[in-house]
């Protein structure tokens, strides 16, 4: 299993309580620190079954001095490129089971959800 996160987040910290209290082993990756490529993003939104724009944090955006493009499949990529750019746009904590159910982990449904799945 591993989490994506940032452990300012309140969410997160609640998210990893919950991975803790399952005994379930995982990796944390610090995706400020080590943000996924492009690549890896188009494997989490298959995965969650969403479009890049369904897993950014917009308001974000704006306290970053980013720009959006437009939601639709012409601008799919530099929806992609921009999340790789400013890592602080992607929704968190991004867990993925170990048989790659894959969930944003932001409440205790989606989060039990994923350690089932172990």
């Amino acid at each position: 299993m591993e989490i994506w996160l940032n452990p300012a987040c309140s969410k997160c910290r609640t998210a990893v309580g919950e991975l803790d209290a399952s005994g379930k082993e995982y990796v944390v990756r610090r995706y400020l620190e080590q943000p996924p490529t492009v690549a890896e993003l188009e494997d989490v939104l298959a995965r969650l079954g969403l479009e890049p724009w369904d897993i950014t944090r917009t308001a974000d955006a704006a306290r970053l001095g980013v720009t959006l493009p437009a939601k639709d499949a012409a601008h799919r990529h530099a929806w992609l490129e921009a999340m790789v750019d400013q890592p602080r746009l992607i929704q968190r904590p991004i867990i993925t089971a170990t048989d790659g159910t894959t969930v944003i982990g932001r409440d205790p449904a989606s989060v039990a959800r994923v350690i089932d799945a172990g």
